[in-house]
C-alpha cells in the first residue's frame, strides 16, 4: 500500500519509508491511499471470534501488502495480547479500560506495535541504527521507552516537559537506561514537539542520523490504536448492544480518536464521536467557529491532553476533505477544566465505586452532558488511576493502590539530561551522541 502526506507536496511512499521516516518531507503526516472496508459478515459475526483473529483481520487490512503473513501474525500476537475490558460505569454507559498493557496506559498497544515493525524494516534494510524521538505530554514516553527496550537496532530519545509529567510516569521511562535516553526539557509539551518536528526538517541533521518517530504523526504508532474500537465493538455485541454506539475519546494530539475515524472507515457501526478536552480546548474553538487557532497549552489534572497544537488534527482535516460541515456532522467537542475532573471523579467514585483517572474523567462526563436517549456511549479511559496516586487520592479521600509493575518503576534510579528549549542545544546534543 501507498502512503501520501497530508500535505500533498511529497512523493506517495511504500509502508517501510513511511515508517522509517515517520514524517513526509513536506512536513504532512502520512495516510494511507485506499482504507479498507471490511465485509459486513466480519462484523455480525465478531461476538463469536476471538480477539487474536481480530487483532490480525485489522491489521493485516493495514500492514497485510507490505509485511509477509507469518511476520505480521507473530507481530500482532506478541504486541495486542492484553485485555481490553468493557465496563458498564452507569446507565447506557460503558469504559473501555485500556491499561493493561506493560505501562498500564492505552499508548502500550501502538508503541510495543510499532517496535516490532520497525525493527523487522530496520533488519530488512541492513540499516546500523535508527533514532526514534518522541515527545510526551505523560503516557507516550512510557509506553514508547518500555516498547521499545531492548529493541536491537534503536535508540530512543525521550523528550519530556520538566515538572508537567506526574512522579510515575517520569519514572517510567527515566530509569530504564539501555537503549532509552530521557530529555528533560525545560518548557512545554508543545515545545518538546516543536524540537521533534524541527528535528525530522534540518537536512544538516538527518544526513548525520537516521531519524523517525515513535509520536502518534508514525502511522505505525496510530493505525493500530483502531483495533481498540473493534474489541468494544465485540463486547457489546455480546452483550445485546449493536446500534446507536457513540464513543468518547479523551484527546491531546488526537492520535487514538483518529484511529477510531479510521475504524469508522473501516465499517465498523459508529454512530459518532465526541472529542473530549481538558482546558486545552484547540479542537472544540474549531468545531464552534470552523476556525483552527493553535495556543501554548496550559497545565492540568489530565497532563497527557495538555496539548495545544495537535499534530494528528492534519489527519482528521485529510479525511474529511478540509470540510468543517462533515466533521461536525460526526464529531462533536467537549471541555472540562480541573474542579469539574475533580468534581466527576468524587461524583462517579461515591455513586458507582468506579475509580475514573483525571482523562477518563473528561470523557465520561462528556457523555454524561452529551449523550442522547437510546444511545450506549463509551469512554475510553486510557491510563490506570494509580499514575495519578496523588490527584487521586486528594480527591476520593482514600488510598489508590499502586500496581506492582507500577512500584517496580519506581525503584529505579532517574537517569535524566536536562536541555533547554532551544532547538540547536537540542540538535548538538544529538549530533554529539550519534
Amino acid at each position: 500500500m501507498k502512503y501520501y502526506s497530508t500535505n500533498k507536496q511529497a512523493p506517495t511512499v511504500d509502508l517501510q519509508e513511511a515508517v522509517v521516516k515517520g514524517l513526509a518531507g513536506d512536513k504532512g503526516l502520512y495516510m494511507p491511499e485506499s482504507i479498507q472496508l471490511l465485509p459486513d459478515a466480519f462484523f455480525e459475526n465478531m461476538a463469536d471470534e476471538s480477539f487474536p483473529d481480530i487483532n490480525f483481520a485489522v491489521a493485516n487490512a493495514f500492514f497485510g501488502e507490505d509485511v509477509d503473513t507469518e511476520t505480521l501474525r507473530t507481530i500482532v500476537d506478541e504486541t495486542l495480547n492484553f485485555a481490553t475490558p468493557v465496563v458498564k460505569v452507569s446507565d447506557a454507559i460503558y469504559a473501555l479500560e485500556l491499561f493493561h498493557g506493560p505501562t498500564l496506559a492505552f499508548k502500550d498497544v501502538g508503541a510495543r506495535f510499532m517496535a516490532r515493525l520497525l525493527n523487522y524494516f530496520v533488519r530488512k534494510q541492513g540499516l546500523d541504527k535508527v533514532n526514534v524521538l518522541v515527545a510526551t505530554s505523560g503516557d507516550t514516553g512510557s509506553a514508547v521507552a518500555n516498547g521499545f527496550l531492548g529493541v536491537e537496532g534503536i535508540q530512543v530519545y525521550v523528550l519530556y516537559p520538566k515538572g508537567k509529567v506526574s512522579a510515575i510516569q517520569e519514572c517510567q521511562f527515566t530509569t530504564l537506561g539501555q537503549n532509552i535516553t530521557a530529555l528533560e526539557i525545560d518548557g512545554t509539551f508543545d515545545d518538546c514537539q516543536a524540537l521533534v518536528k524541527s528535528a525530522f526538517m534540518d537536512k544538516e541533521l538527518n544526513e548525520k542520523m537516521k531519524l523517525t518517530s515513535a509520536n502518534s504523526i508514525n502511522v505505525a504508532r496510530f493505525l493500530p490504536q483502531a483495533i481498540y474500537y473493534f474489541h468494544a465493538y465485540a463486547q457489546l455485541r455480546k452483550q445485546g448492544v449493536k446500534n446507536d454506539i457513540v464513543f468518547c475519546v479523551p484527546s491531546g494530539n488526537f492520535g487514538n480518536i483518529t484511529a477510531g475515524l479510521v475504524a469508522q472507515r473501516m465499517g465498523l457501526p459508529v454512530k459518532r464521536f465526541i472529542a473530549a478536552n481538558n482546558k486545552n480546548d484547540i479542537f472544540l474553538q474549531y468545531l464552534l467557529t470552523g476556525y483552527y487557532n493553535p495556543k501554548p497549552s496550559v497545565q492540568t489534572l489530565a497532563n497527557a491532553m495538555d496539548v495545544g497544537d495537535p499534530s494528528n488534527f492534519a489527519r482528521i482535516l485529510d479525511l474529511y476533505n478540509h470540510n468543517h460541515e462533515a466533521i461536525t456532522q460526526n464529531i462533536s467537542g467537549f471541555s472540562c477544566d480541573d474542579a469539574s475532573i475533580r468534581e466527576t471523579v468524587k461524583a462517579c467514585y461515591e455513586a458507582t465505586g468506579y475509580l475514573l483517572d483525571p482523562h477518563g474523567a473528561c470523557g465520561y462526563l462528556a457523555l454524561l452532558e452529551k449523550l442522547q436517549p437510546n444511545e450506549t456511549g463509551v469512554f475510553l479511559e486510557t491510563a490506570h488511576p494509580a499514575k495519578f496516586k496523588d490527584t487521586m487520592e486528594a480527591i476520593i479521600k482514600k488510598g489508590v493502590e499502586i500496581p506492582e509493575r507500577l512500584q517496580a518503576f519506581m525503584k529505579g534510579e532517574k537517569q535524566s539530561i536536562q536541555l533547554s528549549k532551544d532547538f540547536f542545544a537540542f540538535k548538538n546534543f544529538l549530533t554529539a551522541n550519534k
